[in-house]
């Protein structure tokens, strides 16, 4: 048997009721087409709203944010929009517009005073504790028809559904990428917020390619067909590398320093003491609510990578914490890695592969690529968070400090277990300039065990904690 999910490609046909995100090996995990980029004329109050919302407006002026101005304008201007969400979800694309405009507003208003006090130098404090009905009633509408969590997510609103193309005939070429919202600097393309969401995007614009390999590698497992199955790790190696050298281009697309003028309204109701008992959806329920806020870990394509490489992860705290990030990506996407994961039990692929070294060496080189992902993304959290913030929880809500290294950990023993496999692979598979061999990745592996294990110790005891991960 091969595996039966069903993923798009270029030529299957879509209409507008297809959920925009759709896994396709022509589109991977973007959405499988274009975002809109302007609301239907029933939602032109919360459009206008959004225009003038940013720190910085579009032709440089100063907006709502920056004078603590967004919670009055959406009591005196904003209608409760409601019942018009209805009207339009026979078009899935619309919807998801409309979702990612309410979301933006909502965490703007929630973290608005949040805002004020950090520019000041002062600690978050708390945000507003009750969500107006007419952000509460719409937003809990749209997200239940769209798929999505009454909040601010990742791939739905914050950053794959977030931009538009500058001139659609040079498509996904990362000059030619916009932003549709912002809290920051407006609309400037420059600016560190939408650098932040541009190199997001221009990563996961290589997922196709490692979708369609990991499918194949699947396949090849699932039918005993070495070959399928090498084939497929090739290709899943190729769009690895593409990923990872796109995200090293983080440190100049977003500087280090910028990231905090935005940061704040990313922050979710979960795990974060500016809401210490949630928040309350006037309009929907006098029942406090909590979700997690927007993270690049709730990314579908390492959880791929997780879940095909057979990645077993510790039974630790902060592990349920990586489980419960299942439930905010888009539902196809859940769908398809629940699929690859229990297909990648049933065929063994980690078995399968290390049965013969050189797909045992190419198991070792996907894993490599996934420890080098996992290591530069606690880089940016040591660069970009914790030399600027000692505020204990990421935007998601896991513990700022442990979290990355959990699962970060996990990779680099699976790594010292899968070595010796590998004794007698072919080196055609590592031939191309600057590919590592095995024994200098195996060397930078054990460096990086060591040294993650005195970085960790080192933030949680200057943040009066005790380091939770284990190191082997």
């Amino acid at each position: 048997m091969e595996f039966p999910f069903l993923v798009l490609d270029a030529n299957s046909i879509i209409s507008t009721s297809t959920p925009p995100f759709t896994v396709s090996t022509h589109r991977g995990f973007l959405p499988i087409s274009d975002p809109p980029f302007t609301l239907p004329p029933p939602f032109a109050p919360l459009e206008s709203l959004l225009c003038r919302m940013p720190i910085i407006t579009i032709d440089g002026t100063p907006g709502l944010l920056s004078s603590g101005k967004v919670g009055e304008t959406v009591e005196n201007e904003l209608p409760d929009l409601s019942g018009e969400v209805e009207k339009f979800k026979g078009d899935a694309g619309i919807m998801n517009a409309i979702y990612r405009d309410y979301s933006f507003l909502l965490s703007a208003y929630l973290l608005e005073p949040c805002h004020q006090r950090f520019v000041r130098g002062e600690g978050y404090g708390l945000g507003r504790q009750r969500l107006p009905v007419v952000i509460a009633k719409p937003m809990v509408k749209v997200a239940e028809i769209a798929g999505f969590k009454p909040f601010m997510e990742y791939a739905g609103s914050y950053a794959l559904y977030n931009y538009r193309l500058e001139d659609p005939s040079f498509g996904l070429a990362y000059s030619n990428l916009r932003l549709v919202r912002a809290f920051e600097q407006g609309l400037n393309p420059s600016s560190s917020e939408a650098g932040f969401v541009f190199v997001h995007i221009a990563m996961v614009s290589h997922s196709g390619l490692l979708i369609s390999g990991a499918v194949e590698a699947l396949n090849g497992a699932l039918t005993s067909n070495r070959i399928r199955f090498d084939t497929g790790m090739k290709d899943l190696l190729t769009a690895l590398k593409k990923i990872n050298q796109v995200m090293d281009t983080m440190w100049n697309k977003s500087k280090p320093n910028g990231y905090n003028t935005f940061r704040t309204f990313i922050f979710g109701i979960t795990s974060q003491s500016m809401f210490p008992n949630g928040v309350v959806y006037e309009g929907v329920s006098e029942e406090p609510m909590s979700f997690r806020g927007e993270s690049g870990a709730n990314d579908s394509m390492i959880p791929l990578c997780d879940n095909l490489l057979q990645i077993k992860m510790p039974d630790t705290p902060l592990t349920e914490i990586l489980q419960d990030f299942r439930q905010y990506r888009p539902g196809n996407h859940r769908e398809f890695l629940q699929a690859v994961k229990d297909h990648s039990e049933k065929a063994s692929v980690r078995q399968f592969a290390l049965e013969y070294p050189t797909s045992a060496e190419l198991y070792l080189r996907a894993l490599d690529y996934v420890r080098e992902f996992r290591w530069r993304h606690w880089c940016f959290t040591r660069e970009y968070i914790l030399k600027f913030s000692k505020h204990p929880t990421a935007t998601g809500g896991s513990p700022i400090v442990t979290w990355l290294p959990n699962q970060l950990q996990a990779v680099l023993a699976l790594m010292v277990q899968v070595e010796p496999y590998c004794s007698n692979a072919s080196v055609s598979v590592s031939d191309e300039p600057g590919v590592r061999d095995i024994q200098e990745i195996m060397d930078l592996v054990r460096s990086q065990q060591v040294t993650l294990t005195k970085e960790v110790a080192k933030y949680s005891a200057e943040r009066g904690g005790a380091p939770s991960v284990r190191t082997s």
